[in-house]
């Protein structure tokens, strides 16, 4: 390896593209501070959690969301940006991003598959609870009616993977109007099904510290309550970036990264209707 007078670095006879000038078909993005304030944000909001469920304490909870929140307003307002330089996003840079997001709704399956397999050990195994309970759910609690509010909410989350997709086409057949729409009436849905996953939490019979049983529930749903809101704030930003006219029927990848990850939320809901409100369901609490 050698450098020429341009500090450009030659291997094996080829210019690397750094700093030659080099026409490439890739993007490397400019240094950004995001992920790792993200990351820092993260660790604040699950430290934050722990710390609202033993102790009452909502403090690092709150500045956690907060730094979060801060992180994707200006992450996504960079990642606008980008995509709207031409000449940016090549083919190859949109397969990409197509892999990438392939490769983080799977990091995301693996995350809750470690929760069903926490789920489904405690239900095959309810020995293993170690509280003295040998059945699942545990005898002392009253598990929530399977068809009272978690049946609407999957009904809130199918409707609204039909009406992302409705959104999808009618972007394909660059009709703006039925687009903006179909965003909006999704958005809306995610904001009911977060509203009425809150309504249940409040009326429900065990708390958090309750014991495996509990645990285990609200860690699930909990988590899936915050890919629902996260995903809700993925199609706002498509809201407005279709209302500007971001998107055209060649170039709308953002728009079908939100799309995916809206549809991975509902799969993993039906799961979890499925596998713990309605197979998993033991005494039902009373109205």
């Amino acid at each position: 390896m050698s450098s020429d007078a341009h500090g450009a670095q030659v291997t094996q006879g080829h210019v690397a593209p750094h700093g030659s000038g080099l026409k490439h078909p890739y993007h490397l993005p400019d240094p950004s501070p995001w992920p790792i304030i993200g990351a820092f944000g993260g660790f604040l909001t699950v430290f934050g959690i722990i710390l609202a469920a033993h102790y009452k304490s909502y403090v690092v909870l709150t500045a956690g969301g907060i730094v979060v929140a801060v992180t994707m307003f200006f992450w996504w307002r960079q990642v606008v940006r980008e995509a709207r330089t031409p000449g940016m996003h090549s083919p190859i840079v949109q397969l990409g991003l197509r892999y990438g997001m392939v490769l983080f709704i799977s990091s995301e399956v693996m995350f809750f598959v470690g929760f069903f397999w926490s789920y489904f050990n405690f239900l095959i195994f309810p020995e293993t609870q170690g509280n003295g309970q040998t059945v699942w759910p545990p005898s002392t609690i009253q598990t929530f009616d399977p068809f009272h509010l978690p049946l609407l909410n999957t009904m809130i989350l199918l409707l609204s993977g039909c009406t992302v997709t409705f959104a999808h086409h009618a972007l394909l057949e660059g009709n703006k109007k039925l687009l903006v729409n179909g965003l909006g009436m999704t958005v809306l849905l995610g904001m009911a099904f977060t509203l009425c996953q809150g309504i249940e939490y409040s009326h429900a019979p065990f708390p958090f510290a309750g014991g495996v049983y509990p645990s285990v529930f609200f860690l699930a749903t909990g988590f899936h309550g915050f890919h629902v809101i996260v995903g809700t704030l993925f199609l706002a930003v498509c809201w407005f970036r279709a209302r500007a006219d971001h998107f055209t029927p060649e170039r709308h990848f953002g728009f079908e990264a939100a799309a995916w990850y809206w549809h991975f939320v509902d799969v993993v809901w039906l799961f979890l209707f499925v596998c713990i409100y309605w197979y998993g369901a033991g005494t039902i609490a009373a109205e």
